[in-house]
C-alpha cells in the first residue's frame, strides 16, 4: 500500500534511537500516522516541527499497519513562531486537539486547510483572537457549531452577551439577566457582526496585545464545548497544550 500527500505535521513521537512516529494531517485521508526514520537528525528535526506543511509518502504491506512516511518539507511557518510563547503555545493547543480529538484516517478536508491557515495567522496582530474563532470552526466541523449569530429568544443580532451551555445558542444581556451565573460569557470578538459596527465595551480592545479577559472568555467558551461534546465522549480531558494555553490568558487578566 502506498499513497502520498502533502499534510500538517500535528506531533512527533521519538521511537528508538533515531526514528520517530509522526502524526500529521492530510486532506483526503485525515489524520495519518506513519514511522519516520533518521528523524532525530539536525535536518529532519527542523522539518519535523507541528504546524509545519510537509510532502508525505506513506508506505505499508497492508493498510491497516502504521507504515513509514518519507517527509519533504513544503512550508515551515513553525519557525516564526518559536520566539514568541503566546503564540507557540496556540499553535501547540491547536495540533494537539486535532491529534487527540480526531479518529484516524477521517478526512476533514476543511479542517485541514483551517489548520494551515491558522498556522500562518499566528503571526499576525489578531492572532489571538483568530484562535478562537479556529476552535469555533473545529467545534462546527466535528458537528457541535455553536449559533452566536442571534438570540435564541427574542431574535435579536445585537447585543449578545452570552451563550447557554446546553444549547451552544447566544442570547442578549436582557433575556440573559435572570440565568447570567448559569451562562457562559460570550466575547464581542465573537459575534457575527464583529467589532468595527459595534461600539466598544470593557474587555475589547484592537492592537498587536491580545486583550486577556476577552480572550480568557473565549477560551473557556470554547473549551466548554470541547470537553463537553468531544474529549469526554473519548474518555479523555482536554490536551495539556490547551489547558495551558487557557491558563496563560487567564493568569493574565487575573494580574
Amino acid at each position: 500500500m502506498e499513497w502520498r500527500e502533502e499534510a500538517v505535521v500535528l506531533s512527533v513521537r521519538r521511537h528508538g534511537e533515531s526514528s520517530a512516529i509522526a502524526m500529521a494531517l492530510t486532506e483526503s485521508r485525515g489524520k495519518a500516522a506513519g514511522l519516520v526514520r533518521h528523524a532525530q537528525s539536525k535536518a529532519m528535526r527542523g522539518i519535523l516541527m507541528p504546524g509545519n506543511r510537509v510532502a508525505v509518502s506513506w508506505r505499508a504491506r497492508l493498510e491497516d499497519h502504521l507504515g513509514t512516511f518519507s517527509v519533504e518539507p513544503v512550508s515551515s511557518h513553525t519557525a516564526a513562531l518559536l520566539m514568541d510563547p503566546g503564540r507557540l503555545a496556540a499553535l501547540g493547543a491547536a495540533c494537539a486537539l486535532v491529534d487527540v480529538g480526531l479518529p484516524e484516517r477521517e478526512p476533514h478536508p476543511d479542517l485541514f486547510h483551517s489548520l494551515d491557515a491558522l498556522v500562518i495567522a499566528l503571526d499576525s496582530p489578531e492572532w489571538a483572537e483568530t484562535y478562537v474563532r479556529w476552535e469555533v470552526g473545529l467545534l462546527a466541523e466535528l458537528g457541535f457549531g455553536l449559533d452566536l449569530s442571534k438570540c435564541a429568544v427574542t431574535g435579536e443580532v445585537e447585543n449578545l452577551t452570552y451563550v447557554s451551555p446546553k444549547t451552544g445558542r447566544a442570547v442578549t444581556a436582557e433575556t440573559a439577566a435572570p440565568y447570567r451565573d448559569k451562562l457562559l460569557t460570550l466575547p464581542r470578538f465573537l459575534t457575527e457582526r464583529g467589532r468595527s459596527s459595534l461600539p466598544k465595551r470593557d474587555g475589547d480592545r484592537d492592537g498587536e496585545n491580545p486583550d486577556p479577559e476577552a480572550i480568557a472568555r473565549g477560551l473557556r467558551l470554547t473549551g466548554y464545548f470541547l470537553e463537553r461534546h468531544i474529549f469526554s465522549m473519548l474518555d479523555k480531558p482536554l490536551p495539556d497544550a490547551r489547558l495551558r494555553l487557557y491558563e496563560r490568558f487567564r493568569k493574565a487578566a487575573a494580574a
